[in-house]
């Protein structure tokens, strides 16, 4: 197990290689990526339309509309292995969550962009616990205002990052697509939607 707290200069990072054990690990991935609506929303760029790289659902609470790159999604009903992983996040001491934002990178190709999870109705400093499954991906993180200051972490089948702090306001992070094959991965991140 592999448990590493991390103080950034404005924000910190709390990761666990080993949140779910890998049999609970398998069976969630295999459940979300059947039973989940699965949408690959656009986003407008420059004017033009474009699908974003990667599929995705918002769940929550009910009435809880969430906006970002000038998309705006509401709330769907809380899937029950969902709503168990935020009473088990809840009950560690991780924070309040009301929603999640699910992606699910289809492959390599699939990706994020740089961005931090800085919108107003996150309030003042969010604490995002983001549960990974499947293929393990490269997390980078950069500072906004030295591009040059970076951190980097694996996140593996089953593992936990927090962040928290004053780290959305201060850093920008990304899953950057890669050429190399890669098996479907599913991210999960809760978060408190004011």
């Amino acid at each position: 197990m592999t448990n590493v707290h991390t103080d950034l200069p404005n924000g910190t990072l709390d990761y666990d290689s080993h949140f779910l054990q890998a049999t609970e690990a398998d069976q969630l991935l295999k459940a979300l990526s059947e039973e989940i609506h699965w949408q690959q929303d656009r986003i407008q760029l420059f004017g033009k339309k474009h699908p974003i790289p990667r599929l995705q659902c918002f769940q929550g609470e009910p009435g809880i509309t969430y906006r970002y790159s000038n998309l705006c999604l509401d709330a769907a009903a809380w899937h029950p292995a969902i709503q168990c992983l935020r009473e088990q996040l809840e009950a560690l001491g991780y924070g309040s969550f009301n929603a999640v934002l699910m992606n699910l990178y289809r492959d390599g190709l699939d990706s994020m962009g740089w961005h931090s999870d800085d919108e107003a109705e996150l309030g003042e400093n969010p604490v995002i616990a983001s549960i990974s499954l499947g293929e393990a991906r490269r997390f980078l993180l950069r500072r906004k205002d030295n591009h040059a200051t970076k951190q980097e972490l694996v996140l593996e089948h089953g593992s936990l990052l927090l962040m928290s702090g004053e780290l959305q306001h201060f850093w920008q992070h990304s899953v950057p697509r890669t050429q190399k094959p890669r098996q479907p991965r599913i991210n999960l991140t809760f978060r408190q939607v004011r």
